[in-house]
């Protein structure tokens, strides 16, 4: 069998900022729900029987704690935030199990969901649907891939490594170097994709990573100007890597089979007749 976990959030964002607006009978706009249901169906039409989504209930976690800087909901489009709950709801009622985060992120959902499921012996594959570079840390062999469903591209490990350089389990430390300008935390200064790239297929993680820069395959003046940096924020670039680990603890489900699609609920007509177009915009 195969699994599939998909990113609600991701595709609530792109489905929002893709499509014009198109609002119910209450004024409320739903296009975005709309396009999530209809790529969902899509996913199962192409024959995917178990599916997990994950959504961010809020968009806080308990990484605010650890960051102040740390990607917060202030900002969100209030016609895109009302559609979270519609989006949960949907999803639910077409019979699908969700995920919807509040102390986790949804990115914490979907680790956790591929790290269990890749240990059901039953499970040929787990299809993590998500560009997000984040979920690039799950990649295993060709067990675990990660599915860029817009691009319409798959990785496996080899592919994580052809893009960013290092493997998979070097993702954390990679992200903590250069920054995730997305979840709101720099990285080091100096810091760059193909410099963190060399290091760390080298060494593998931060911690791992020798004092003596002449070993680190960098032209000696860039790599002790980086050297020095690393030496005065080490302890910060431990932050940010823990900021890029995703948790594999959160109850998630307790087997694959929980994540078996048997068909809509009854919750589904009432779903239908709210997400019922009446009239179509071109702005917001």
């Amino acid at each position: 069998m195969k699994v599939f976990l998909v990113d609600g959030t991701y595709e609530l964002y792109r489905h929002f900022y893709a499509m014009p607006p198109a609002r119910n009978a209450q004024g409320e706009d739903v296009a975005a729900v709309r396009g999530v249901m209809h790529s969902i169906r899509g996913l199962v039409e192409e024959g995917a029987t178990h599916i997990g989504v994950a959504t961010d209930h809020v968009i806080e976690s308990f990484r605010n704690d650890l960051w102040a800087g740390y990607k917060t909901g202030e900002g969100i489009a209030p016609a895109l935030w009302a559609q979270f709950p519609l989006l949960e709801e949907g999803l639910a009622a077409w019979g699908l199990t969700v995920w919807p985060m509040v102390e986790f992120e949804a990115d914490d959902a979907l680790a956790s969901a591929a790290a269990k499921a890749a240990l059901d012996p039953r499970v040929d594959e787990v299809v993590i649907c998500s560009p997000d570079k984040d979920l690039a840390q799950c990649v295993s062999g060709t067990r675990v891939v990660q599915r860029d469903r817009v691009r319409k591209v798959t990785r496996d490990a080899d592919a994580i490594v052809a893009k960013f350089g290092v493997p998979p389990a070097s993702i954390p430390d990679y992200l903590a170097l250069v920054g995730d300008a997305a979840d709101g935390f720099p990285g080091l200064p100096g810091w760059g994709a193909k410099s963190a790239a060399i290091v760390l297929a080298k060494f593998g993680h931060i911690d791992a990573i020798p004092g003596d820069h002449t070993t680190w395959g960098l032209p000696v003046s860039r790599a002790a100007t980086l050297a020095a940096t690393l030496s005065r924020d080490r302890e910060q670039a431990r932050l940010f890597r823990q900021l890029a680990t995703l948790r594999i603890d959160v109850p998630v489900f307790d087997s694959v089979d929980q994540l078996e699609w048997k068909g809509p609920t009854p919750a589904l007509d009432a779903f239908r007749s709210r997400t019922t177009v009446a009239t179509r915009g071109n702005g917001r």
